[in-house]
């Protein structure tokens, strides 16, 4: 999702222009999100872009209790800073920021939301996901999907050493 932000970047301080993005999709090496939807207000600061947006959609996770794969929605809010790598007006480069890992402005003067999103949609995830509240998960002795049905495995048999533990819980 990139945006041309040139006639911002020439506007007086305080500028703004609103965008709304619809059907989105990013794919990177640690998701993959479908349908992102929202808005961005790109507002000209003294020193770039601030990018203020809220965007939701779906990303396709890993159950880590069944290990089937399912789509988490998710909603997210942020506010970064783009700054510019070249003057507008002179077409310098500009000193790298003291920031390490600030967003830039590309040289053609265009910002990409996609990795602000992705960065805010990867806190926002949970860690251990899970497709569903009750997830069963896996059998231990033939992995069967225990959320599509039992397996034909012996029930567990109690460690002898513990026997005496349970005779306590009875």
């Amino acid at each position: 999702m990139e945006i041309n932000v040139a006639g911002l970047l020439h506007d007086n301080i305080g500028a703004v222009r609103e965008y709304d993005i619809e059907g989105a999709e990013i794919t990177a090496e640690d998701i993959n999100t479908r349908e992102v939807s929202g808005k961005v207000k790109l507002i000209r600061t003294p020193s770039g872009i601030l990018a203020d947006g809220e965007f939701s959609g779906e990303v396709e996770l890993v159950c880590s209790r069944c290990l089937s794969a399912f789509r988490y929605p998710f909603t997210v809010r942020f506010q970064e800073e783009y700054l510019p790598t070249i003057d507008i007006n002179s077409g310098v480069p500009l000193p790298e920021p003291d920031e390490p890992g600030a967003f830039r402005i590309d040289d053609h003067h265009t910002i990409d939301v996609d990795e602000a999103i992705r960065q805010y949609v990867v806190m926002a995830l949970p860690m251990k996901p899970l497709c569903k509240e009750n997830c069963a998960g896996l059998c231990q002795s033939c992995g069967q999907n225990l959320n599509k049905g039992d397996c034909k495995c012996p029930p567990e048999t109690t460690d002898p050493r513990w026997a005496k533990l349970s005779e306590v819980r009875k």
